[in-house]
């Protein structure tokens, strides 16, 4: 009964994390300076150096705001060839990137610099909330 319940316990985890991973969005990530207030989110309101501004389409209106997400550095769309650091970093929404394409975050330069090197400017993500 024990060996049954464990390899049960096994599949569940492993479904998990598929399920995990298959809920990623596929996209590209760029960075911002500071100052990063005033927010389109939260005005003079300071939320950290872990922040990030989404596409018009995934901010929709402030709903975004305060969503967290996940990001992780997949590859390079510069000529630096290798700039993921093998990190990833979890953000939150704190306003809009009106130059952002479909799919794209703008993270804060020091969230970038945790998932890739800032000299590449723009790399390959995945991000899940």
């Amino acid at each position: 009964m024990v060996f049954m319940t464990t390899r049960a316990l096994i599949l569940v985890s492993m479904v998990a994390c598929l399920t995990s991973i298959a809920h990623a969005i596929a996209g590209q990530a760029t960075f911002y300076t500071p100052p990063y207030v005033p927010s389109a989110c939260f005005g003079n309101g300071d939320r950290g150096v872990m922040i990030a501004a989404a596409n018009i389409g995934l901010f929709a209106n402030r709903t975004a705001c305060g969503t967290r997400y996940r990001v992780t550095c997949t590859g390079t769309t510069s000529t630096v060839l290798q700039p993921c650091t093998g990190n990833s970093v979890d953000v939150t929404i704190v306003d809009v990137c009106v130059s952002c394409a479909q799919n794209q975050l703008d993270l804060s330069r020091e969230a970038f610099a945790v998932i890739a090197n800032p000299d590449a400017g723009r790399i390959t993500i995945e991000y899940v909330q």
